[in-house]
């Protein structure tokens, strides 16, 4: 049960229901188009007269449309309704260590417009000038995709929510940046900024098709350059007080372990990020700034997943260490939340069929009961695009969510 807050609530007015059920309605267009009204009222179990009364502010808000016609045995062919995409997008933008990369979208996250990138400039002022000049770029040149809504950027570190400033992203090196205001100066669209990890999630929750999207409380485990950690409880990202819940890559697994990006040692990062795989199996540390060898500058997660798959026992050695690091701390995730669902993604996944009898054994080890330890695990692959895809639902999402009730 959920109490309410005595000082902040809403009131429940006359026109409450309505916009329930409008939003209702609105979303099972969304995940159902194309829907004809007589199925709309059917799974929303109420009369047609009151489905068209809501269909009908929804066309007048150009939230949806009318398409095509469909058969019908007996009586006059329903007509399908849609969620009005058309000649609307939204751009999307993943800011990671080595590279910034872009995807368009329309309004229910369906991609328009190949993927494009570049080499991420550290330097936040030169990185927002890129940026914006690609943004104005890829609109310019596709003036099919129609007006742009908003940019969705997501980044990974620590999101200030009220102001959207980068309050720390250990991997970039950034402290309290600010990025939101000046994108949206350059570009004159609206800016959304948020968490890598968490805008995974929101890709899970808001997948544009019903049987794609995530029920339940979740967690989504981004293993990348760093670890990005997103949790859904109730429908809702957990946030916390400071916009900083979730973040268990720096939740310690040993305070004598390696040092992190953070600056703390043994956080869970420090086990398995890409670098620290890549550390484990050149036997030395790639983050202290050392003269290194060619192979060793431009060797990549992939290439160690090919040497492990071709027989390469150190190979092997270091993803089973990150297999059952992976695990331990996913232990503590579950043990913490009881999620009904994991879901991991990132370079590493690549490899998921070598390691996840490691993972396994590793969550089993740590889980407080045997139901936590069969928790359920899905992987997500890079092709899903997830953070580029959460990106673009801080835009979209919104128009979808549900009230807020008392």
């Amino acid at each position: 049960m959920r109490k309410i807050n005595p000082n902040n609530f809403h009131v429940a007015t006359r026109g409450t229901s309505r916009e329930i059920n409008r939003q209702i309605a609105l979303n099972l267009v969304r995940t159902h188009q194309p829907i004809s009204r007589a199925d709309l009222a059917r799974i929303m179990g109420v009369r047609r007269g009151a489905v068209s009364l809501i269909v009908n502010d929804l066309l007048a808000e150009g939230l949806i449309f009318e398409g095509a016609t469909g058969e019908s045995h007996r009586g006059r062919k329903p007509t399908f309704l849609y969620i009005d995409s058309r000649e609307r997008c939204v751009v999307a933008v993943d800011i990671r260590v080595t590279r910034t990369s872009l995807m368009v979208t329309d309004l229910i996250g369906r991609q328009l417009v190949a993927t494009s990138g570049f080499p991420t400039d550290r330097d936040p002022k030169r990185l927002v000038a890129e940026l914006s000049k690609r943004i104005k770029k890829v609109l310019s040149e596709h003036k099919e995709v129609g007006e742009c809504k908003g940019v969705g950027v997501v980044v990974p570190g620590m999101v200030d929510r009220a102001t959207s400033r980068v309050i720390h992203a250990p991997t970039l090196g950034w402290r309290d940046v600010e990025i939101r205001e000046s994108l949206a100066s350059a570009t004159g669209l609206p800016v959304h900024v948020e968490n890598s990890g968490k805008a995974c999630a929101l890709a899970q929750i808001w997948a544009a098709r019903g049987d794609a999207a995530a029920t339940g409380d979740v967690v989504f485990v981004s293993v990348s350059d760093g670890i990005g950690v997103g949790i859904v409880v109730n429908g809702e990202i957990l946030r916390g007080r400071h916009n900083i819940a979730g973040e268990f890559g720096h939740v310690p697994l040993s305070i004598d372990g390696p040092r992190c990006p953070c600056g703390a040692t043994g956080c869970w990062e420090a086990y398995i990020s890409n670098l620290a795989t890549l550390s484990r199996y050149f036997g030395r540390n790639l983050r202290e700034a050392k003269p290194a060898a060619a192979e060793v500058t431009t060797f990549t997660i992939e290439d160690l997943i090919v040497r492990a798959r071709a027989g390469d026992a150190k190979a092997v050695a270091a993803i089973e260490a990150t297999a059952r690091y992976l695990g331990l701390g996913l232990a503590s995730i579950v043990n913490a939340v009881d999620p009904a669902r994991i879901y991991i993604g990132g370079e590493i996944i690549a490899a998921w069929d070598l390691i996840e009898p490691d993972v396994r054994a590793a969550l089993a080890e740590r889980a407080l009961s045997p139901d936590a330890a069969k928790t359920e695990i899905r992987v997500v692959s890079l092709e899903d695009q997830p953070r580029l895809r959460g990106a673009a639902a801080l835009v979209t999402a919104p128009a979808f969510a549900a009230p807020p009730i008392a």
